[in-house]
């Protein structure tokens, strides 16, 4: 049995969820950790599930995400898949679900797959690996949020890494059963 683990990821807080989740299922399922790039080719008939995680950049999920998904969609209809997105509104306890969500709810609405289960973890603030537009861009948008607007915090974790965890483990006892 093998797993596809891809995802995109633009401070790598992405690729950290992701491997916690690949730390999750245990030595016991063999999987492959795929950061999704332009030119990335992926045979998904290789694959017996899919689970792929995504950010929030400027109120939108990743392109090359959703291009994916639209080319592939159908095949990902066929197996076990599991979706994350990755924000810093999830943060707040009534936006952390797929259904409250607005950004996940509204990607999902918008795309031809539907995903076995699906979740929205928090994301982390890094301030000073920023850009200065980005740094600014990002402070603002949290400063609306009523957000951590202290640019000289070397990382802010949102990540509720129990929910990671269950995750995991859900998607983990669906694809033994």
């Amino acid at each position: 049995m093998k797993l596809l683990l891809l995802y995109t990821t633009h401070e790598r807080q992405t690729e950290k969820i992701m491997k916690r989740i690949q730390f999750q299922l245990g030595s016991t399922i063999e999987c492959d950790l795929i950061q999704l790039h332009k030119n990335s080719s992926i045979k998904l008939s290789d694959y017996k599930a899919v689970i792929i995680g995504t950010s929030i950049r400027y109120g939108y999920y990743d392109k090359l995400i959703k291009t994916f998904i639209d080319n592939y969609y159908g095949e990902l209809n066929q197996i076990l898949t599991g979706f994350f997105g990755v924000n810093l509104v999830a943060r707040k306890a009534h936006k952390n679900t797929p259904e409250t969500n607005l950004y996940t709810k509204k990607f999902l609405s918008k795309i031809q797959w539907k995903p076995t289960i699906k979740a929205v973890f928090a994301g982390a603030l890094y301030y000073p690996t920023y850009n200065w537009f980005d740094r600014n861009m990002i402070r603002f948008i949290m400063w609306l949020g009523k957000g951590d607007t202290d640019i000289t915090q070397a990382e802010i974790e949102y990540t509720d890494w129990n929910k990671v965890d269950e995750f995991a483990i859900q998607f983990k006892d669906l694809l033994v059963k």
